[in-house]
C-alpha cells in the first residue's frame, strides 16, 4: 500500500500506462509496414524477391503485432495492480480510473484483430 496520501501516485501510474500504449502502437505500426514492405518487394516482381523473404516480413511483421497486443493487455494487468495498492483518499472525487485500462484494451484487441487480417491476406 502506498504511504504517500497524494493523488500525483495515481496520475504517474496512469502516465505509465498511456506510455505502455504508446509504445505499443509503435511497435504495432512497425510491425504492419515490415509485413507490408514483403508485399511491396513482392509486387515489384519475381526477379526482385524470393518467396522466402516474403515469408520472413509476414511472421516479423506479425509477431510484432502480437508482441504489441499482448503488451498492451499485460499493462492493463499491471495498472490494476498498482491500483489495488492506492487509498481512497489518493484518488480524487468522481475520477473515472477505467479510461485509460479501456484505451489499451481496445489497442490490444484491435491488435489481435490486425493480425488475423494480415494473416488472411497472406494464406
Amino acid at each position: 500500500m502506498s504511504d504517500l496520501n497524494d493523488p500525483r501516485v495515481l496520475f504517474a501510474a496512469e502516465r505509465t500506462l498511456l506510455a505502455w500504449n504508446r509504445t505499443s502502437i509503435s511497435l504495432m505500426v512497425f510491425g504492419f509496414v515490415i509485413e507490408r514492405f514483403g508485399l511491396f518487394l513482392e509486387l515489384l516482381g519475381p526477379e526482385y524477391t524470393k518467396e522466402f523473404q516474403r515469408d520472413i516480413s509476414f511472421f516479423v511483421g506479425a509477431s510484432l503485432i502480437l508482441l504489441a497486443s499482448s503488451m498492451s493487455i499485460y499493462s492493463i494487468w499491471q495498472h490494476n495492480r498498482i491500483l489495488k495498492t492506492l487509498r481512497p483518499i489518493e484518488i480524487p472525487t468522481d475520477y473515472n480510473l477505467f479510461a485509460s485500462v479501456i484505451v489499451n484494451g481496445v489497442i490490444g484487441l484491435l491488435g489481435i484483430a490486425l493480425c488475423f487480417y494480415i494473416a488472411r491476406g497472406f494464406l
